[in-house]
């Protein structure tokens, strides 16, 4: 089993920035993948951003050059800095873990308000 806690979050005015951060606990194998989703009122939960153990990062067309993920393994732990932040960032966000085969484990999502 596997614990996500999320942290950060917020309201913020377009054009600010905002830090999320995420610490794993419980049973964490070496391999893992680290990141965001974030689903918007009526939407779908789409990908954010990812980062495996290795440090390889992928990030959603709409975030790049804005958001940054990254991650400290010692702690188990996953960040996303978002910056030049829009009014369509407004969501929830989820941190989740994807380890072997298994299905992902989901943080408790955290809501990030931008204002216009």
């Amino acid at each position: 089993q596997v614990q996500l806690v999320e942290s950060g979050g917020g309201l913020v005015q377009a054009g600010g920035s905002l830090s999320l951060s995420c610490a794993a606990s419980g049973t964490i194998f070496h391999g893992n993948v680290m990141g965001w989703y974030r689903q918007a009122p009526g939407s779908q939960r789409e990908l954010v951003a990812s980062i495996t153990s290795g440090g390889s990062t992928n990030y959603e067309e709409s975030v790049k050059g804005r958001f940054t993920v990254s991650r400290d393994n010692a702690k188990n732990t996953v960040y996303l800095q978002m910056s030049s932040l829009k009014p369509e960032d407004t969501a929830v966000y989820y941190c989740y873990i994807r380890q072997g085969f298994s299905p992902n484990y989901w943080g408790q999502g955290t809501q990030v308000t931008v204002s216009s």
